[in-house]
């Protein structure tokens, strides 16, 4: 080999070695890179961010960028909280200035029932009384469903018997079941499950009052019981008008009423708390339904603490 030929072996050995350390050092300045990043980040989750590079490198340009962010998002969590804390004073105020007059006019009414009026006057006060109870419902739920939106209602969750739960909204539900003749079956267990009692009691009795208002009289109600690896399965089946399949994924809506209900008493909140008040404790709510059949409103619960 002459010396031409060595002379290029070794430029060509000397360019492999400064291509192998150049790739070291681009990998380690990549790794302290990410390293910078992993850093920023982990100080921006937990709030103690601040710039610590100050030139002219792409790095520092990410800090300064990430600091102009976490301010931006500071301020905007900032507005949100205030505007929270104005809802939650605006749903008190709504609460307490409509449920006094309310309570007035269901007073007064009642009040009116004791004298003595004549024929077409008693009507007239049934009619103003039905309203008057349909407005205070109508604000109490607006209430209930706002709070638990905006979190001022928390659940408290808690492993507790599901018979229970169904024993206490089925008695609610009784008066206006008898009313029309239905009977409601089932529902005892021995299964336990994670639930707010009184929240989920309010839930099952909106879907057992919905249940009596659209089913027919003198028909049944069945209440089963399925307990799951994750969760325990209510079911609440009656035997009324049905629910075509388009609007299935409709009724959960806030104040959705459909047209074949429009005869029945109704103002299309009960199903939507229901699945808030579920929902809210990690669960959740489906419905399969036949038209002219029935529906068979399904409650799952959690059947661990989540």
């Amino acid at each position: 080999m002459n010396a031409f030929n060595w002379i290029c072996l070794i430029i060509a050995f000397a360019s492999l070695i400064t291509a192998v350390i150049a790739v070291i050092f681009s990998r380690q300045r990549e790794r302290r890179t990410m390293a910078s990043l992993i850093s920023m980040l982990e100080s921006a989750i937990t709030g103690i961010f601040e710039e610590s590079v100050f030139d002219e490198s792409m790095l520092s340009s990410v800090e300064a960028r990430m600091a102009q962010f976490l301010t931006s998002c500071t301020v905007s969590s900032k507005n949100l909280a205030n505007e929270k804390d104005k809802i939650k004073e605006l749903i008190s105020d709504i609460s307490h200035q409509t449920k006094t007059p309310v309570a007035n006019i269901m007073l007064y009414t009642q009040l009116l029932r004791e004298a003595p009026l004549p024929p077409e006057c008693s009507a007239q006060l049934d009619t103003l009384s039905a309203q008057a109870e349909k407005l205070g419902f109508l604000v109490d739920a607006l209430v209930k469903t706002s709070r638990l939106e905006t979190g001022i209602i928390t659940l408290n969750l808690a492993a507790d018997n599901v018979s229970g739960l169904i024993d206490a909204a089925t008695s609610q539900a009784m008066v206006s079941a008898r009313a029309k003749g239905i009977e409601i079956h089932g529902g005892k267990t021995s299964v336990t499950a994670y639930f707010d009692s009184k929240w989920t009691t309010e839930a099952v009795y909106n879907i057992l009052d919905n249940a009596i208002k659209y089913s027919a009289p003198d028909s049944k109600i069945s209440i089963s019981v399925s307990p799951y690896e994750l969760f325990c399965r209510i079911d609440i089946a009656d035997q009324g008008m049905g629910i075509s399949e388009d609007e299935q994924s409709k009724i959960f809506g806030r104040f959705y009423r459909s047209e074949a209900a429009a005869g029945q008493e109704g103002v299309g909140i009960g199903l939507f708390l229901a699945r808030e008040i579920i929902v809210s404790g990690g669960g959740y709510i489906k419905v399969s339904s036949e038209l002219s059949k029935g529906s068979v409103f399904s409650v799952f619960l959690p059947a661990e603490k989540q």
